[in-house]
């Protein structure tokens, strides 16, 4: 198997020159993030990925974790790789320096997130819901919670989870009925949840667990909810662990793939929890988890998509199959033009998910620290509006990118061995959890255009005809190429955005029946708004000398080919959203099930 390493190029030319990391490092509290420290953390997480985590991602995936009686177990290696994980200090990059942390910005840590994220997806599960857990304990928890758990936390040496779903509720959390009953200084939590990430396992000491819960006299709905912070382990007043809480793993899922990730049943009887902050409150303090995750999620489908790219681009490399179309020889598969049509959709949507994250992350940063509030607010709203387009449509194009990667193994590529599969079945759940692509369409579509008008939306079209117009001063048939598919797009989303106001409100069924396609519609447009701005940059630095030659040409050529091929699906995504509603809608019930 080919071994995976850190695409450090392209990393570094969207850090710098798409995401604005000279910008962020501006920020108040970011001075810390100069090149130099930035390039150095780059090259040691690449160093720990491909050292430590990609060597133990295919076997943890055939052993996969394991519950016992006396908690789960998870494969060899993980417990070594996760002690590295914490001596590198890679748990507390973007925390406040207050509990630990290291204070650097959430752009460079999504880039150190990503490389974890492609060498081992499955150990990567655990410090994403951690660092979402940290987050609502940061915004929403008592000075007390926060000193008793945040600094163990950022540490590395607690782990955390996100308790939200029960059997009965799925992703209707208006269902939920776990009960917290107060008792003192604290609640007695009980119910059953399901699909709880690293729920339980051997990595760390304790496991903080964030669940949602009804207080007796709750009222009914999601207005009814609280939080609470219910350890695996109690803790003593001077920090050191107490008694077991009865917080119990019941049993593991047997899933289609992140077989190393443990996805426990935990049932909660009379648990020990903590309310965060009010109760009745805690279905908005949980959505600061969400939202974190759920970009986090997003770029798993980019860490995906470019592990999945760099294995059949060895792949196809290697493998002699087939005559040259032109010279007759036996040659490498990757001299034959599907294959190389195949990679090229493999990489210049791996460069154009990559980019977008990476710019909302860097717009995460402006939001928080700028000392602007009118600058905070406009990059806030980009952000929210952009954030389920990353984890949506990031994650599709994930396991397109992975199922691509199969098929250029051709039948190497079904069987486990080549480790193609590995990433496809892996890359699967991306777009399920922390809200199905059709919920974060539904929250693109209802909560970020139409509750809102259009604003931000509308804001965002009117800065891609602003860079129309830079666009047009090139001279590089490429460049203009992208212009005219870029145009396509914008006028593609406004067409769409001016439908869903119109209609949404009136007949929510017709607008809604396109909600998926549109937020694919947005996702290759704002993809294809940063392969431009990534051509027109390399053009410049080809022009000046600035840069190296061949990955600036391949820029280019990348990006063209993602407008010919990809960007190039917009207007018909359009009149998806546009016109197909009836047809969506036409059946009843009966009918689905005629011969």
């Amino acid at each position: 198997m080919s071994a995976y390493a850190a695409p450090l190029k392209d990393m570094k030319f969207v850090l710098n020159e798409l995401a604005g990391l000279a910008e962020v490092a501006k920020l108040p509290g970011y001075a810390e993030a100069t090149p130099d420290t930035v390039d150095a953390i780059l090259e040691e997480a690449g160093k720990f990925a491909s050292g430590v985590l990609d060597p133990i991602n295919h076997s943890g995936d055939q052993e996969g974790s394991k519950w016992t009686e006396s908690g789960v177990k998870t494969p060899k290696g993980f417990r070594e790789a996760y002690k590295q994980y914490i001596e590198g200090g890679w748990a507390s990059l973007p925390f406040e320096h207050e509990w630990g942390g290291q204070g650097l910005p959430k752009l460079v840590a999504t880039a150190v997130e990503e490389t974890l994220t492609s060498s081992n997806m499955s150990f990567s599960l655990c410090p994403l819901l951690t660092q979402g857990a940290i987050h609502a304990l940061e915004l929403c928890g008592s000075d007390a919670l926060k000193k008793t758990f945040m600094g163990k936390m950022i540490a590395g040496e607690w782990t955390g989870t996100m308790n939200l779903t029960e059997p009965q509720a799925g992703s209707d959390l208006a269902l939920v009925r776990s009960r917290a009953v107060p008792k003192g200084d604290h609640y007695l939590i009980s119910g059953q949840k399901i699909f709880i990430t690293y729920g339980d396992h051997d990595l760390t000491d304790n496991i903080v667990h964030l669940v949602l819960a009804r207080t007796p006299d709750a009222p009914e709905g999601v207005k009814g909810i609280s939080l609470f912070v219910v350890p695996k382990f109690l803790v003593k007043p001077d920090g050191s662990l107490g008694e077991r809480n009865r917080a119990q793993c019941a049993s593991i899922e047997h899933k289609l793939g992140i077989h190393a990730s443990p996805t426990a049943v935990m049932v909660f009887d009379n648990a020990v929890g903590y309310l965060v902050g009010e109760e009745n409150k805690g279905l908005s303090y949980m959505f600061v988890m969400m939202n974190a995750a759920r970009f986090s999620v997003g770029l798993e489908g980019v860490a995906i998509a470019e592990r999945a790219f760099q294995r059949a681009l060895a792949y196809a490399r290697d493998r002699v199959q087939g005559k040259e179309l032109t010279g007759g020889k036996t040659v490498p598969i990757i001299h034959h033009p599907d294959v190389r049509r195949m990679l090229m959709l493999m990489k210049s949507q791996t460069e154009a998910t990559r980019a977008l994250a990476y710019v909302v992350a860097g717009a995460m940063d402006t939001a928080a620290r700028h000392p602007d509030k009118d600058i905070r607010a406009r990059n806030q709203a980009f952000v929210e509006l952009m954030i389920p387009v990353v984890k949506g449509w990031s994650t599709e194009t994930g396991i397109d990118v992975a199922s691509l990667g199969v098929q250029v193994h051709g039948g190497m590529g079904f069987v486990e061995e080549t480790g193609a599969a590995q990433h496809l079945r892996d890359a699967r759940i991306t777009t399920i959890y922390e809200g199905t692509t059709g919920i974060q369409a539904n929250d693109l579509m209802g909560r970020k255009i139409a509750r809102e008008g259009g604003a931000t939306v509308k804001g965002w079209l009117g800065m891609l005809a602003q860079f129309d117009g830079e666009l047009a001063k090139s001279k590089s048939a490429d460049v203009q190429a992208l212009r005219t598919a870029l145009a396509a797009g914008a006028k593609g989303v406004a067409q769409c955005v001016d439908y869903v106001l119109a209609t949404a409100g009136k007949d929510p069924n017709a607008a809604f029946s396109g909600a998926v396609p549109f937020l694919k519609l947005m996702g290759i447009t704002a993809g294809g708004w940063q392969m431009a701005r990534a051509a027109l940059i390399a053009e410049k630095q080809l022009a000046s000398g600035s840069g190296e030659g061949k990955f600036l040409s391949a820029k280019i050529a990348t990006a063209r080919f993602y407008a010919d091929h990809v960007l190039s699906q917009a207007p018909g995504l359009a009149t998806t959203v546009t016109a197909g509603a009836a047809a969506v809608m036409a059946l009843d019930e009966e009918q689905f099930l005629a011969a």
